[in-house]
This record gives C-alpha cells, structure tokens and sequence, in this order.
C-alpha cells in the first residue's frame, strides 16, 4: 500500500489540482462580471468624433441620445438599446460610421465616424449640396462651411435626399477632378473654382491669371492638365498674363489660346506630342 502511495506521480496530481483550482476561480470571476454586467449602471456617457470636418459634435450627439431614447446615466446597461442607438447615429447624414459599447467601469462609449466631403455644388437653379468621398450627397448646414472646392455654372443635377448618389457624368467628371488635383502642390494652389459654362464644359479658375482655363471633361485629365502646365512655362512668359481671354486644351495634343480681343493666335493652335 505505501509502496503504491509512493509511486504516485505526486508532481501531476499537483498540476492537476492546481489547474482545477484555476478554472474553478476563472468560472466564479465570470459569473461576478457577468452579474456585474447585468446589474451595473451607467455611470457616465463619453462620446468622440473623428474625422476632419466639425459638421456635428459631443452636443449634438449626446442631445440625439437623449431625445430618442431618454437619460442613459443612471439606467442599467442591459436596458440601454445600443443597437438602435447606433441605428439612430447612423441616420445623420453628416456620420459615416458608429460605435457604442460599455467599458468594464460602466461608461457608455460612444464614437462617431463623420463624413469627409470634397466639393461642394451650386447648381443652375441656386441649389447647393456637398458630395463626401464616396459619391454621396450630403446637405450644406450653416453650422460648418468646410474648405472644400465649389463647382457652379450650367450644373443640372440637384439634391433630393441626404445620402443619394451622384448620377450625371458631369458631376463624376468634377469629382474625379477635385480627387485627381489633391494633394498636388501646383493644382490643388492654384485651383480656387470649377465652373460649368453653357456648352456644358468644365473651366477651371484660377488663383493666378484670368485666363478661362477649359477642360471639357475628366477624359485624358493628366494629359490635359499637362498642356496647361506647357502654357504656363512656355507661352506665358512670352505674351504675358493679360494676352489671352481662353486657353482651351480640351482636344487632344493641342493648346488652343484665344486672344482677349478677337480670335485664335494661329501660332499657338499648335500640336503639343505629349510623350
């Protein structure tokens, strides 16, 4: 009997306990948190906002809450409707995304995503919508006026619901634009408007020069961008900023300039081989 006593791995049966011990401790601290869970209150409600605009912020935020779904501090957490309070954020057409979720302390964490707009319509009739990163209209507010390009002119496509989606090929054409210059050094400067003029071609307006710098459309745009950098170092200098009225490079491999008091300067309806 002692014997048998003594050939008992003595080392597992110990690691054996122990590892008993753990789970049994690990089971007893979940039930806690879980009862925790179910019984906390909430103590407090912080919300952030990220992104670049300042369309809304914490107040409009905590005000939505309070008016769909009352006074959250104090109620217990399994009687907040987080999901549909997300539902709820998720509604305002300046939000993107949004998440809600208590922390361990019984703080309700709110964060909100907001929409990044790039261009900002005025269309023919006086109406105006900005268009965020993904093609989706969103309703100008005179709360926040973000620093964005505005494109007006013979523009026919207007604004409806919050959140519709750009239709006309114009309007995509000025947003691949406004996409294509950011970030450039020259163009993103020197651009300070885009303008729609009654053939339906889009100009740009220049920060430097008077010059009505046609495009057309988005179509071959590097390429077309690249001519207007050619008049700029190349025939600029040598007629001066007042010379012309319109620079046209909306045709391929040409620069067309028109001359502020009459028509073409035939020596500059050249072919520019772009290589």
């Amino acid at each position: 009997m002692l014997k048998a006593i003594r050939n008992i791995p003595w080392n597992i049966v110990g690691y054996v306990c122990l590892g008993l011990v753990a789970l049994a401790g690990v089971g007893m601290l979940m039930s806690l948190v879980k009862k925790k869970d179910v019984t906390q209150a909430c103590v407090s409600m912080k919300v952030m906002i990220q992104g670049k605009e300042a369309f809304i912020d914490q107040h409009d935020i905590s005000d939505l809450v309070k008016a769909k779904f009352g006074r959250v501090v104090g109620k217990p957490l399994k009687d907040i409707p987080i999901d549909k309070i997300e539902k709820a954020l998720l509604e305002l057409p300046y939000v993107a995304a949004a998440e809600i979720y208590a922390d361990m302390d019984g703080v309700l964490q709110v964060s909100v995503q907001q929409r990044e707009v790039i261009l900002r319509v005025i269309n023919k009739v006086g109406q105006e919508y900005y268009i965020d990163t993904k093609g989706a209209k969103v309703p100008v507010t005179l709360k926040y006026v973000p620093h964005v390009l505005i494109a007006n002119g013979n523009i026919a496509e207007g604004y409806q619901n919050a959140l519709d989606t750009v239709q006309t090929k114009l309007v995509k054409d000025l947003m691949k634009i406004v996409e294509h210059v950011k970030g450039d050094p020259l163009w993103s400067n020197q651009i300070v408007q885009l303008y729609v003029n009654s053939n339906r071609d889009i100009e740009i307006v220049p920060r430097v020069g008077s010059q009505e710098l046609i495009l057309g459309n988005a179509d071959k745009l590097g390429e077309k961008l690249e001519r207007l950098v050619v008049f700029y170092k190349n025939i600029l200098p040598k007629v001066g900023t007042e010379a012309y009225q319109k620079v046209n490079v909306k045709y391929d491999d040409q620069i067309i300039c028109e001359r502020k008091e009459g028509w073409l300067l035939d020596s500059l309806q050249m072919n520019m081989k772009m290589n």
